[in-house]
């Protein structure tokens, strides 16, 4: 029988934020973006027989016979994996919590995530249709494994802990994808630009990696349930009692409310970042890759540092106020960023995020894992978590995507963004302090 609080475990489980965020950090924020707008831009000026992009003409690509600006096509292949997360993590969490699987499952979409990271190494010389579905792949696999992550940390540690080892986790994840991050850039810049394509075999290789510490010492079936026939079909029956009970819950349910408005904002600011860096930030000559770069290293280091912040600020006031004070500041953000177009302006900006990013993430995921009621069924549990995170994350990169085409300037969807933290920020307030109806699990 699992016993709560094994330091062995607990550096298990926090190992898996180091492996798995340089998906997070190399595909979704820095090297990818940089790498996918290069070589859009330079296809299409070979299509065009141009030498260089004449000043208002926007780049488009090709796909399945439509022309779509590069930035748009990314947001729409990124809400397409969301929207499939959001189907398949419920109807497996179900399954995982009848059969005591979350482990075989997390494994799974582990390297499903890792080896399409690693067929990126072909994109520059594939069609968008081949090079997109690894895109795809890679983000199923990875939002998908952190459903079943995330559902281990309330088996494994007590709610008085959750902010704390929650915390240590993202901060664990900072500070590896840093490294990573360096090693890649020191094969780009030091030897030849050319090989940026082996940041994503260095992603895959890290990711599968390091995760077999956390696979080494994470248990199989903690709550010891038997093999039985039908799963899939006794996996729906389980998420239906699991919602049951879950609609039961008033402070719960009010929070994921909240929780689905501002992170909707944040999870659409880590994906989109780049993409308005590239076409809004008035970058030198070079295109300004290097100082995006120096930009999301800034983050990085930030993050780690308020994650702890935030944690600690989260012990004194308690977790709904500390997330208040965050989307303040994420609102204060969206406003500035309308207006900024120098890459000073663009560098305050990206330490006011890393500062907020890392410490909102982790307090909104330990503040669920608190909220719980007494139950086995966590990985069912943390689905609604996901499908509420992954659900807001298409409607937010949709959106995004959707500002731009109607209205002809990536600048106008930092409106929509700045939409989603002032509702959530509203919702925050009436989170009551305790749950007013006990919910004690059947299962």
């Amino acid at each position: 029988m699992l016993v709560k609080g094994d330091k062995k475990i607990i550096r298990g489980w926090v190992f898996y934020d180091w492996a798995n965020s340089v998906y997070n950090l190399v595909i979704s924020s820095a090297i990818f973006p940089i790498f996918y707008e290069n070589v859009s831009t330079s296809r299409f000026l070979e299509k065009h027989n141009l030498q260089e992009l004449p000043e208002g003409m926007q780049v488009t690509v090709d796909f399945f016979g439509h022309e779509f600006s590069s930035s748009v096509l990314i947001s729409y292949v990124l809400s397409a994996s969301f929207l499939v997360v959001s189907v398949l993590s419920p109807m497996l969490s179900g399954v995982a919590d009848l059969t005591g699987n979350k482990k075989r499952f997390m494994q799974f979409f582990c390297y499903l995530g890792a080896i399409s990271c690693m067929s990126l190494y072909f994109f520059k010389d594939v069609p968008y249709e081949v090079g997109m579905l690894s895109i795809f792949l890679g983000s199923i696999g990875f939002w998908n494994s952190l459903v079943f992550y995330n559902a281990f940390l309330p088996e494994i540690a007590e709610p008085e802990d959750h902010d704390k080892i929650s915390a240590r986790g993202f901060s664990m994840g900072y500070f590896g994808s840093m490294i990573l991050l360096v090693i890649c850039l020191l094969i780009i810049m030091k030897i030849d630009p050319k090989y940026t394509s082996l940041s994503f075999l260095l992603v895959g290789i890290w990711w599968i990696s390091f995760s077999q510490f956390t696979f080494r010492v994470l248990p199989v079936n903690v709550h010891n349930r038997p093999k039985q026939k039908g799963v899939l079909l006794n996996g729906f029956k389980e998420l239906r009692n699991v919602l049951k009970e879950f609609l039961k819950t008033r402070r719960l349910k009010r929070y994921l409310l909240s929780f689905f408005f501002f992170n909707t904002g944040i999870q659409t600011v880590m994906l989109m970042a780049v993409y308005f860096a590239k076409k809004e930030i008035d970058w030198p000559s070079d295109g300004g890759d290097s100082g995006l770069i120096i930009a999301i290293l800034l983050i990085q280091i930030l993050g780690a540092v308020g994650a702890f912040i935030m944690s600690r600020l989260s012990s004194k006031i308690g977790n709904i106020y500390t997330l208040m004070i965050s989307v303040s500041i994420w609102i204060g953000i969206c406003v500035v960023a309308y207006f900024i177009h120098t890459p000073v302006e663009f560098y305050g900006l990206a330490a006011a995020v890393g500062l907020v990013m890392g410490g909102v993430q982790a307090v909104g995921r330990s503040t669920y894992s608190k909220f719980l009621p007494e139950t086995q069924d966590h990985a069912s549990y943390f689905s609604f978590y996901d499908v509420t995170e992954k659900i807001g994350i298409v409607i937010g990169t949709f959106s995004f995507g959707l500002m731009e085409v109607l209205f002809g300037s990536i600048r106008y969807s930092i409106s929509a963004v700045a939409f989603f933290f002032v509702i959530g920020m509203i919702a925050l307030f009436f989170v009551p302090k305790k749950e007013v109806d006990s919910v004690v699990s059947t299962s």
